[in-house]
């Protein structure tokens, strides 16, 4: 996986810019888990970030288990505050070199990963390694065909980069199918993820998301002073939950 995470600023504002509502946490936790193959199925979340899911699936899924994988140092730190207190257990290493038992997992999860990984179909024959027969990868992710966040209104220049950035349904999907991955379903699942507009730009005031760097200060400055001068602008209006919408993959071992 690359090593944009590594970024200690990145890490400490990513926790808090990137949370959710709890009902939108658990909402999305039980629909991912609505696909495990079995129940108690033990967990894996591979680019586990700062744990907000390797947390919500210990809280809101029956599982005998939950193992969070992440590369970087500062991410990892994060994650295993988030999750001080519960099951889950948080371990370093990257999608393509999965320091994890053959057949351990029966459900693996990938949020909004895929796009930083070098090397798809390393990371999907370590996927295919680690987990049982008729194991399930569940990708959570944006596909290049659908780029439609919010952002992309107020820093247009985003929606260019994250063209270039982001992989095509068609492409990870054949990169799967080489690992012996066959696609159940893909879908889309969308959540509130703030409660207003002037909500979400306290937000993402501190950049939390990698996509930002690709931004220079003053760039996402005037992109963020158009989003609070919307906000202000509708704040007569009855406040409307903003929501993130995200591409949903599911693939089946074997």
């Amino acid at each position: 996986m690359t090593r944009v995470h590594d970024d200690t600023r990145l890490a400490d504002a990513y926790h808090s810019g990137n949370a959710m509502p709890e009902a939108s946490l658990r909402a999305w936790a039980e629909f991912v888990g609505s696909f495990a193959p079995r129940p108690a199925p033990a967990w894996l979340d591979v680019g586990a970030g700062t744990g907000m899911f390797c947390a919500a699936l210990d809280r809101y899924q029956r599982a005998s288990r939950v193992v969070g994988v992440e590369p970087s140092p500062a991410m990892l730190r994060a994650a295993r505050e988030a999750t001080a207190g519960g099951r889950a257990r948080l371990v370093a290493g990257t999608a393509e070199r999965l320091p994890l038992a053959d057949g351990a997992f029966d459900i693996a999860l990938l949020s909004r990963v895929v796009h930083h990984l070098p090397d798809r179909p390393a990371a999907a024959r370590e996927l295919a390694r680690v987990l049982r027969p008729a194991g399930v990868v569940v990708l959570r992710t944006t596909f290049r065909e659908r780029l439609d966040a919010l952002v992309y209104d107020y820093w247009p220049r985003l929606r260019a980069t994250d063209g270039a950035r982001f992989p095509g349904q068609a492409e990870v999907l054949a990169d799967f199918a080489e690992a012996g991955f066959t696609a159940r379903t893909v879908t889309s699942f969308a959540q509130p993820v703030a409660a207003s507009l002037g909500e979400y730009a306290a937000r993402l005031r501190d950049r939390p998301q990698s996509k930002f760097g690709h931004l220079s200060p003053a760039e996402f400055a005037a992109g963020l002073e158009r989003m609070r001068a919307d906000a202000v602008a509708r704040a007569d209006e009855p406040a409307r939950a903003v929501c993130e919408r995200y591409d949903v993959a599911v693939l089946a071992r074997g």
